[in-house]
């Protein structure tokens, strides 16, 4: 792996997509059945995206869940980008907009996901494959 692996290669797919109309209370059960953190709001265009933290803000704050929508709590505009994309170029991505998860879309339609995680299991292989010695401030059997 290198600096130019595409997003397409990291991100989770399909991406799920609910309307602006569901429930919270909806949106919670899908997250605990399908293991997901996140919702797409929208499919052609994308409008929005809501997370677990939105729903436990939302539960926190008072607001009924059977009546709350998402269209209500979610964040948007959304930040996208295309499977094409590098992997270095969704963490430039997330960290220049404070986002944890980005849409990844061809031509406006969600076709996957990418989240912090996904980076996180990403980088390390793609760390040790870029070292080429070991640090050397380091002495042999020191751990921190």
């Amino acid at each position: 792996m290198t600096d130019e692996t595409p997003v397409s290669e990291v991100m989770s797919s399909p991406v799920e997509t609910v309307d602006p109309e569901t429930t919270i209370e909806e949106v919670a059960r899908i997250f605990a059945e399908e293991g997901v953190g996140s919702l797409v709001i929208g499919d052609d265009p994308i409008t929005g995206i809501i997370t677990e933290y939105d729903v436990v803000k939302s539960i926190g704050e008072g607001k009924d869940p059977e009546t709350t929508t998402v269209g209500e709590l979610m964040s948007e505009p959304v930040v996208t980008i295309r499977p094409q994309d590098t992997v270095e170029n969704a963490g430039d991505r997330m960290g220049n907009n404070g986002v944890k998860k980005l849409p990844v879309t061809e031509s406006g339609v969600p076709v996957g996901i990418v989240t912090t995680t996904d980076l996180a299991h990403f980088l390390p292989h793609h760390r040790l494959e870029m070292a080429s010695q070991p640090e050397t401030d380091v002495p042999d059997g020191e751990f921190e």
